[in-house]
Parts: C-alpha cells; structure tokens; sequence
C-alpha cells in the first residue's frame, strides 16, 4: 500500500471532525425539514434551500430531503432550482416544523423568479470540485446525432472529459480509463453504457430526473473507481395525473407512460425505445440478397414505482433492460455471426425518517452485463461468452446536526461474479471447451463517513473517511512463466469453489476545502486516494462490448489513485455568469495492458496475457458558463497531458496514453428566441488521438513482417466539428397534446474526421512494384436528421 504522511494526517483530522460536529448537535435549537419536489411529484435532487437572514442555507439529498437546525426566530426560507419557479416561506421557528415544498416548472425560460437576498453562487461557495448538475431541457435542446439524445455526449463536452472517438459514447476523465469511471442508474452499476458499439449510449432521457457528473474530489460516499463518478436518477413519475410522451425518429421512437398509483402516494413510470432500421429495410433486400436476413437493433426498457406509507417511509422499485443484437447471414457460404449484448439492473430502496434530522436509505440492488459472440458454417460453430454481474446491499445516513453541518455515513457489501470468456466450439456431435475458471468470485466491503462542515463565513471543509476490503475466492488457477510467450510454466496452484484465495483492503482518505476570498470567488483544494479492485481488459478504446471485466486477483492487484486539485472560482453579474480555472495531478497504480502479440479473450486464463504498469496524468481545465437568460451555453477548455509506463512494453519507458489530448475546447450555445423557436449549436476541438503504425516492414519467405515501434508513436489529425439544431413548438396546440419538432444538422461543414488510420498493400513485391501507404477511415459526413416529439 502507499500511504504518504500527508493522508495520515488527514486522516486523523477526518476522524477528530467528525466527532466534534456529532457534539454540536446537542446544542438547544430548533428544525424545520421536509422534502422539495416539482408539482407533479419528482425529487429536485440538490435543490437549494436557503435562509435568507443568515446568508446560509443547504442543498437537498438524492430523494430531495432538507434539514436545517436553527435558533429560535422568524426567517424567510427560499428555494430554487434550475429550470422551476423560486420559492419563498416565512417561518417563524419556536418548535420543530415540517414544511414541504411543490416547485411550478418555468417551462418556457431559463429565467430565473428572482427575490431579493437569494444567492445562486453554488459554483463559489460549495467546497465540491468538478462537479456538474447536467438540466435535462437543455441536453434535449443540444444537436445530437442521428437526433438520438444522449447524456453521455453531452458530458463530453464538458472540461477534463474526453470522447473516445467519432460520434462514440465511451469517456475518458482526467487521463483515466474507460473501466475507472463509477456509472450508476439508480445506485446499480452499468458495465456498458452503449448502444451501436458505441456510437449511442443506454440511458433514454424521458425517463432521467437528474445527471450528476464529479470528476474531481470525489466524497467518500462513493468508491470502487479511481477517476470519476456519473451518478443518473430515474424519474419517479407523476403522482398527479397520467401523462404520455415519446418521439419518432430516422432511427428509433421512444414512448413514456407515467401516472399515479394512488393520487399524492404512489407512481409508476415505464419508457421504452427501440430501432427500426432492420425493420424499413427488409421489405427492400431482395430475397436472393447474400446477405438477406441480416439485421442489427437495440431496445431498452426502463420501469420504476414508487409508494408512500407515511411521511417517515416510502420505497422504491427500479429496473432497466437493454439489448443489442447484431446477426449476419451470408446465403452464399452459409455463414451465420451473431452478437448479443446488453445490461439488466434492478434496484429495491427504502427511505426512513427516523427524525427531522436523521434520514435513512436501505437499498438491494443487481447489475448484470453479459455479451456473447457465436460464429456457424455447416456443422462447426464457436461461441465466445463473457459477462459480470453484482449483488449489493447498502445502507445510507444524512445526519443535520444544525446549518453548519452535512453529516452522511453508511455501508455496503457487493458480492462480485466475473466471467472473464469461456470458448466453446463445435463440430458435429464434438463439442470443445477450452480449459480455464468459467467464473472468478469476489467479495468486497466498505464503510465511510463524510461530513460537510462550515468552519466559518469563508471555510467550509468536506472530509470524508472510506475504508474498502476486498476478498477473491475460489475457483481459482494460478500460473506463473518465465518468459512473455508463456511457453515455460515454473508455478501452478489451484483453489477450490469457496477457497479463500487474497484479500487487498486499505483506507480512503477524501478532503475538500473552500475558502471564500469575497462573496463572488473562492479558491478550492481537493486531495483523494481511491481503491478500484475490477479491471477493463481492451485492446481498443471505443468502449467495445468485447471487452472483458475482470477482477482483482491473486496476480492482478487493485488499482490505486491519487488525485489533488486546487481551483479558482468566481461568478459575475449577480451570478448569472459561472468561471472556473482548475489544475489537477493524478497518480494511477497497477494499471494493465495485453502483452505484445496478445489476442484479446482466446487465452483459456486471460491474466497470463496481461502486464503490468502505472500512470500519470496532469492538466488545466478552463470554464466559463452563462446560467440564466435567452442565451446560455458554457465554453470549456482542457489543457492535458496522460502518459502510462509497463516494464514489459518499450523496456520500460513511459508513452503517452491513447486518449492522451494536448488540446481539448467544446463551445456551446442555446438560444430560446421566442415562445416556438430554440436554437442551438456546438463546436468541439481536440488533438488527435495517439496510435501505434509499424515503423517498417520486411518480407521473409514472401510473408509481411511489421515492425513496431513505440507504442502511440504517432497521432490521428486534429478532430473538429460544428453541429446545429432548432426546436419549434408549433403555435396552435392542443388542450392535450402538445408536440415539437427538433432538426438538426451533425458536422454542419463535413468534416472528415479520422476515426482510424490503417496501412495498405497495393502492387506486387515479385514485380517489385509494392507499394504500402496509410489510409484513413472516417464515418460521418454532415447528417440532417428530424425527429418529433409529442406529449399528452
């Protein structure tokens, strides 16, 4: 393990303060607490709450839960909420009170009800570093490609978040990798978030409430990643009244239905998505086509409902399953290749009010990803299988000892089971499996407590302690070589089913400080130590479903990150204009790569191929954002560099990382200009990404030998790309239905950005005419897409 003294003594600090701010809560004073939700019933996730007398106040939790503890007096309590009408209650507080709060949607602005002491200046006077609150309006207001809305495009355009590639939905944080960012949809772990290989990702916006993306200074309530945490809530549906909406697209239609289970007490939500594609097309492939009966689609379902049974206790029940299947048929050879994939989660939650100021979350969740791959031809077939799937239960504490304090402890059991590949082939009545574990098992523990503390008007401290503990158990094989080729094994153990096998465990020190230089800007420190015991085994970077999870083992370590931050922060014209400059250090340990001459999932034990090495990424993020008004948009800048070092690749020195981007700009804009019309546009600038090129070839009996050089010795040209859109929301609507139509334009001026280089073979070598260039491969040209949604 790799303690500094640094983190010792934090630590310690962490430890003393929580106990102090447990003291405080014995003083004599008063609690007014409820809950705020919109009109139709939704939780306003970190909404806030603020006494206008004090110049203080709080934000809700996850289920829109607020406490505050004061002394005894008369104060005015305001409320807001981007995208919602501002609140405002006088309260006279001689006693405990229960007070909830029913925010109106400002459905056509992004204005803000202004009243008079309210300060929205979260981005200056929370200790949070890198944290973002996506307003889902304004995702569905953004161009999107092929119309298809999509979260995850949109957080790339956010400073330190980087794309994977040419309309791809994998991301890459701060110079980590695709496996170290924590995705969570109702607290269940999504393994995959993409559709289409990539290229559009699982979560359907009709049916998201709140999207919250922490890059930095991550809190101790959150851990199993090093890099980042993009945590999504499901809508809860409306308890009102029922409601429909959806959308038809050039590529798939979308359709939600909401309503109330028992009007104020229970809801239900369910929204479904599908592609068509292979459906409009089939009518039109001939019947003779060689490839007749191929297809590719995806669907994905999301259902939730919720109940009341009194003020002090309601639960929740949340599923999602996803699907994607791609088959192809060639008539002439009689080769049939089919790939399924997709996630499944559920997630049981229980919420109990044990007092005005303590509030509790009981959750059983499961995630489940699995893909497989099946190739036939006459009486041979061969299938490869990989997958992973989670058990959990947790238990969650928001303690409110008084206005100075935010206090959340809690704990948490996941039992892990991996299925790194099993190969199995066929021919006739034979059937092959190849030897190896079909199923790794693990279980791992962690319990932690934060506390959000305002020391004084310029110090607040969030400090957070998290102690994680990693057991693997059998089945189990474990092998040691002597050389890379594997050829020569000097070790063999093998563990039974329940085997106790390594266990990995260490303390998780957070720290977040905010100082307050005057009321408009403040200067923010982060400094966190993480623990991630499963691994993402790709030989590409585009978050493929071929690539295999694998956990933490006898031979594969955990991997450990440190990340400090400091950052400077300041707001303009009474806040409606948001600025930031941050500059980051991480350190990544126990980083794994395959081995040269490594093919990905076909070794019987896949750790065999792997090496081993760490990492380092550095960087300034630059933000300027403009909140409220006809206009608003941001302007994000990321100055990087990520570089990673293997003793067994390039004899040890270090290279720079695939997604390694000296220069990374998005520019974005939305402009309602009157009640019909929204438009929109985005610009994207980055370094191309860096890729390995054999330095030569030579010819040996005829054959092609390459020869490689450094790894990511070369890069791709710059990427850049302009894309539009434009809501209109027709005049004469219905008393029911309302309806809109989005257009938009993807890579407005065409663009042809390298999505991949290869090298090519033209000529004879025996007539000494060969000759090998590099050719590059792009995908999208300028697309128009229009899509119409309606609601009812």
């Amino acid at each position: 393990m790799r303690y500094s003294s640094f983190f010792g003594r934090v630590s310690t600090l962490l430890t003393l303060s929580f106990f102090l701010s447990v003291t405080t809560a014995f003083a004599q004073k008063y609690t007014i607490s409820g809950y705020v939700r919109s009109e139709t019933g939704e939780s306003l996730i970190a909404a806030n709450i603020f006494v206008k007398e004090l110049k203080k106040g709080g934000i809700t939790n996850e289920y829109g839960f607020y406490s505050l503890t004061l002394e005894k007096g008369t104060y005015q309590l305001v409320v807001s909420y981007l995208g919602f009408e501002t609140a405002a209650v006088e309260v006279n507080l001689s006693k405990n009170i229960q007070y909830n709060f029913k925010l109106k949607n400002a459905a056509l602005t992004k204005q803000e009800v202004v009243v008079e002491g309210v300060r929205a200046d979260q981005n200056t006077r929370d200790a949070a570093m890198g944290r973002t609150e996506l307003n889902m309006e304004q995702v569905k207001s953004l161009p999107a490609l092929l119309g298809e809305v999509d979260i995850l495009k949109t957080i790339q355009l956010l400073p330190g978040v980087q794309t994977a590639g040419e309309g791809n939905t994998g991301f890459y944080v701060r110079g980590g990798g695709p496996d170290q960012n924590l995705i969570l949809l109702d607290e269940a772990v999504v393994y995959n978030a993409a559709h289409l290989f990539g290229f559009f990702s699982v979560f359907n916006a009709d049916a998201i409430n709140n999207t919250t993306l922490i890059k930095g200074g991550m809190p101790a309530e959150y851990g199993g990643r090093i890099s980042s945490v993009l945590n999504i809530s499901m809508r809860d549906g409306n308890n009102q009244q029922f409601k429909t909406e959806g959308g038809i697209g050039l590529i798939s239609s979308r359709f939600t239905t909401e309503g109330p289970i028992v009007k104020d007490k229970s809801s239900f939500i369910i929204s479904g998505r599908r592609t068509y594609a292979d459906v409009l097309a089939d009518p039109f492939i001939p019947a003779d086509a060689i490839a007749k009966g191929s297809k590719y689609y995806f669907y994905d379902l999301n259902a939730k409902v919720n109940y009341k049974f009194s003020d002090k206790d309601r639960v929740y029940a949340s599923a999602y399953f996803g699907r994607d299947v791609f088959l192809f048929k060639n008539r002439e050879s009689g080769l049939n290749f089919e790939i399924p994939w997709g996630n499944a989660t559920t997630t049981l939650r229980w919420n109990h009010l044990f007092s005005n100021k303590l509030f509790m979350n009981v959750s059983g969740i499961y995630s489940d990803f699995n893909f497989g791959t099946a190739v036939e031809q006459s009486t041979f077939r061969f299938a490869l299988n990989s997958g992973v799937r989670n058990a959990t239960a947790k238990v969650d504490f928001d303690y409110f000892p008084d206005i100075r304090h935010q206090i959340k402890w809690g704990a948490q059991y996941t039992y892990h089971m991996f299925t790194p590949s099993v190969v199995e082939a066929r021919s006739g009545e034979n059937v092959f499996t190849l030897p190896g574990v079909k199923q790794l098992n693990a279980h791992e523990v962690a319990v932690y407590a934060q506390d959000q503390w305002d020391i004084n008007d310029r110090l607040q401290v969030n400090g957070g302690l998290r102690y994680s503990n990693y057991t693997q158990t059998g089945p189990y094989v474990f092998e040691r070589f002597t050389d890379s080729d594997l050829i020569e094994k000097v070790e063999e153990r093998t563990f039974d089913k329940g085997d106790r096998i390594v266990n990995y465990g260490g303390l998780e020190p957070r720290l977040l400080v905010r100082y307050s230089i005057n009321t408009k800007s403040s200067v923010k420190f982060g400094a966190t130590r993480n623990l991630q015991y499963i691994h993402l085994a790709s030989s590409s970077g585009n978050a493929l479903p071929t690539d295999l999870w694998v956990p933490s083992t006898l031979r594969v370590k955990p991997q450990i990150g440190y990340q400090y931050s400091l950052g400077y922060f300041r707001n303009f014209k009474e806040n409606q204009y948001e600025t930031s400059v941050e500059v980051y250090y991480k350190q990544l340990f126990n980083q794994i790569d395959f081995r040269n001459g490594a093919v990905n999932g076909l070794n019987a034990n896949i750790e065999n191929d792997f090496v081993f090495g760490n990492g380092e990424a550095y960087g300034a993020e630059f933000f300027v954002k403009k909140r409220t008004g006809k206009l608003t948009g941001w302007i994000g800048y990321t100055l990087a560099w990520a570089w990673r070092q293997f003793p067994d690749i390039m004899e040890g020195r270090r290279f720079p990382y695939k997604f390694d981007r000296r220069h990374d700009l998005s520019i974005v804009a939305s402009y309602d200009f009157n009640e019909r019309w929204t438009f929109s546009s985005t610009f994207v600038f980055a370094t191309g990404n860096a890729f390995t090129i054999p330095e030569s070839r030579y010819f040996i009996e005829g054959r092609i030998i390459d020869q490689i050089g450094d790894r990511n010795n070369l890069r791709l040209a710059n990427y850049h790309r302009m894309d539009l859109a434009a809501v209109y929301k027709p005049g004469r609507q219905g008393k029911r239905l309302k309806n809109e139509w989005v257009f938009a334009i993807y890579n407005v001026y065409s663009r042809l950005n390298p999505y991949f280089v290869y090298l090519n073979n033209t000529g004879s070598l025996q007539q000494q005419s060969l000759q090998i260039e590099a050719r590059q491969v792009s995908l999208f040209p300028i697309i128009p897409s229009v899509t119409w949604n309606f609601k009812f």
